[in-house]
């Protein structure tokens, strides 16, 4: 867990070299969309269940945690923690019958939960705002302590991601983490062994939506407003092409690729007519040299490397 540490040290100390506080709004991004990566990172890469609706959760708990901070009265801390609980029941009751199905079948089952939500968000006017979006959004505060400027809010947000990390870790290197790893390879060969197929996939199912939640609920006190268009399709899938190109079953992996597809637009920024043929281009090139991911590419760089430097030494 050395690495997790160095990850905290540098991304506590990225924004004393930053310009401006554009970038700090960057850096937030991506800590936020790398919460989402990770829990993807435990449901897709290592328990082998596919979801295209965790954009969906996103919204939820950015929505639940919006109206009941506005709508209702609670503060801030109380609706965050109220819209993850309520993602959590959410998706426990949508885990149920859906985590039942295989394959593109689960695909296609969550990509129409997502769909609904997404529908919900736009038609329920009188919660959500409708397509105008919801505006107002207090700024974030826990319990008397006032985040008002970006680089208290930014640093939250990293204490959070790792937080979230080092639980991922200790998980899947438990015996929970080793039976979805069994139950990814194959659902029949785990239940002989004795696993409970139902409950694990529904477990790592709750938990990757809640920190989708959880993500969620900060991206909308931290913008104050919100609207349909940030938790759709599209959104769903940017997450999983995070997960899947920076290295299916790899967290730092999923963290990589969720910068990775954060940032690149801002970089493409410059070649304005033509910046959505190079994005789609970069990835095609990035999965056909580095398939298993941009972790993959990183340590056969890094053996690369050290192999070179064991050859020098020996003359």
């Amino acid at each position: 867990m050395r690495w997790l540490a160095g990850l905290f040290f540098l991304l506590m100390t990225v924004p004393l070299i930053l310009p401006n506080n554009y970038y700090l709004t960057v850096l937030i991004l991506c800590c936020l969309h790398a919460m989402n990566a990770v829990g993807l990172c435990l449901l897709v890469g290592h328990a082998g269940q596919i979801s295209l609706g965790h954009a969906g959760f996103h919204g939820l708990g950015a929505y639940a945690s919006a109206y009941l901070s506005t709508t209702v009265g609670l503060s801030v801390g109380w609706s965050m923690l109220a819209a993850v609980g309520l993602t959590a029941v959410v998706s426990a009751l949508v885990g149920l019958p859906s985590l039942k199905l295989k394959g593109h079948y689960l695909a296609m089952a969550t990509l129409g939960f997502g769909i609904i939500l997404s529908i919900l968000f736009t038609e329920t006017v009188d919660i959500t705002g409708g397509p105008a979006g919801f505006v107002g959004i207090p700024r974030l505060s826990l319990f008397g302590w006032e985040l008002t400027r970006d680089i208290a809010l930014y640093r939250f947000v990293v204490v959070i991601l790792c937080v979230m990390v080092w639980l991922s870790f200790n998980l899947i290197h438990s015996r929970l983490g080793r039976a979805l790893r069994a139950l990814h390879t194959s659902e029949k060969a785990a239940q002989a062994m004795g696993v409970d197929i139902a409950n694990h996939k529904l477990f790592v199912f709750v938990l990757s939506a809640v920190f989708s939640a959880a993500s969620g609920s900060i991206y909308a006190h931290y913008l104050t407003f919100i609207a349909p268009a940030s938790f759709g399709f599209t959104f769903s899938v940017e997450l999983i092409v995070m997960v899947v190109l920076g290295g299916m079953v790899s967290i730092p992996g999923a963290i990589v690729g969720a910068f990775f597809i954060t940032v690149l637009p801002e970089f493409l920024r410059a070649f304005e007519n033509v910046e959505i043929l190079l994005f789609g281009l970069i990835l095609i090139l990035s999965m056909m040299f580095m398939p298993d991911g941009l972790a993959g590419g990183w340590n056969r760089l890094w053996a690369w490397i050290a192999a070179r430097a064991k050859g020098a030494a020996h003359g």
